[in-house]
């Protein structure tokens, strides 16, 4: 089995994420961030990673999406300061979904990351984002351990579903 992890990075948590899903997988493997893998075939599996920008994929990942051949297997992951299963997160991976609609999309994780200071101040300032930049605070910390190993597991788990 061939496995390529791609992903694209602002602030280093998307490749942290990256980082312990290129680690958890036992097969041949790649590791290359969205703007250097230019070829997307011959893989059993990609992962492919973002942070979610504005409710969405960010317009630098887009284009890796939307070229993955028809049937290929995919695996998308990505980082948000916002809780887990939350709407922002999950209106992403629905973003991404659309994109790949060639593609075959195996599953999807998220992960809480740490999100710039400069864009929860303007939130904060922001009576209508108020409340997303307080959330927002709260993932200074992550990605933790508990995430990485989360990440860990995803990857496992999807590999196995791309062998069957």
């Amino acid at each position: 089995m061939k496995v390529l992890v791609t992903y694209y990075s602002d602030t280093g948590n998307t490749k942290k994420i990256a980082s312990a899903i290129y680690d958890a997988i036992d097969a041949d493997k790649e590791i290359e961030t969205v703007q250097d893998a230019k070829v997307a075939t011959g893989f059993d599996l990609i992962f492919c990673g973002f942070p979610v920008h504005a409710h969405s994929v960010p317009s630098k990942a887009i284009d890796f999406i939307k070229q993955l051949p028809q049937g290929q297997k995919v695996a998308f992951f990505s980082t948000h300061g916002s809780q887990r299963g939350g709407q922002l997160p999950k209106q992403a991976f629905e973003h991404a979904i659309s994109l790949a609609i060639k593609a075959n999309v195996l599953g999807h994780f998220g992960s809480r990351g740490q999100v710039n200071q400069k864009v929860i101040d303007m939130l904060l300032k922001s009576p209508e984002h108020k409340a997303w930049g307080e959330e927002a605070q709260s993932a200074i910390d992550h990605p933790d351990e508990h995430d990485l190993a989360d990440a860990r597991k995803f990857a496992a788990g999807m590999v196995a579903k791309a062998r069957n």
